[in-house]
């Protein structure tokens, strides 16, 4: 008895140390380095896009705060002014010639392969439901491999294949799913920025690429640069404060 006994109890901190750490708290980790987080933080983003050999670049500064972002369209000259308001999991677009802001989905088009939500911060572990579906090398670097499955049908992907590193909990890779699981988009990032919070630094993405699963030529890159912590007052991300 006291064999099997010893037996047991080894075998359980085996599994348990093995085990490693749960789909959810990979998934909570990695979106610090993308924005998900509580404190107010801001932004600005480049974004180029080559579609059919054409390409167009579109300045941004996003001002985020837990689950809002407010998003101003800097360049060029005749998008300025524009505004897209994140605001839990809704989404409105208002410009100086419309009287009220609209509603707008975060899948729509933004530019090339860049949707709408992409441009805002990442709060996966809060939208989608993770499975881990098997860690694999990706660049030298184990990765968890990640299934991730909306929560709510107004999210900018209904299902994303998600590459996260075991060594620093970063995303390093994504395939945006059809409902049958067909990747149509794929993504990579990349994190030499620096975001300082709470007396520490922590890596914060610098580059997201999003090309199209099947003409990789056709692609958008987003460039993020002077990440910082930064107080949002609430009203900030008021839909009716909008158009005033």
């Amino acid at each position: 008895m006291k064999t099997l006994l010893s037996a047991f109890i080894l075998g359980v901190g085996v599994s348990t140390f093995a085990a490693g750490p749960s789909a959810q708290d990979l998934l909570q980790a990695s979106d610090r380095g993308r924005g998900g987080i509580r404190e107010g933080i801001t932004w600005n983003i480049t974004l180029t896009t080559t579609e059919e050999g054409d390409t167009t670049v579109r300045g941004f500064r996003v001002k985020a705060k837990e689950h809002n972002a407010f998003v101003e369209a800097l360049s060029p000259a005749r998008n300025k002014g524009e505004v897209y308001l994140f605001n839990d999991r809704n989404m409105w677009f208002f410009k100086p010639s419309l009287k009220k802001p609209v509603a707008i989905s975060s899948r729509q088009k933004l530019s090339g392969q860049a949707a709408n939500g992409d441009i805002a911060s990442t709060h996966y572990a809060r939208d989608y439901t993770p499975t881990l579906e098997k860690t694999e090398v990706l660049g030298g670097e184990k990765m968890h491999v990640l299934l991730l499955k909306a929560k709510a049908d107004n999210l900018t992907y209904d299902q994303i294949r998600y590459w996260i590193s075991d060594k620093d909990k970063l995303a390093k890779k994504a395939e945006f799913l059809t409902l049958q699981g067909k990747a149509f988009k794929v993504a990579s990032m990349e994190y030499d920025n620096r975001l300082r919070l709470g007396g520490k630094e922590f890596p914060f993405v610098s580059r997201l690429v999003i090309a199209d699963a099947k003409f990789p030529e056709n692609k958008s890159v987003i460039e993020y640069q002077a990440p910082k912590v930064e107080d949002h007052a609430d009203s900030l991300f008021n839909v009716n404060r909008m158009s005033r």
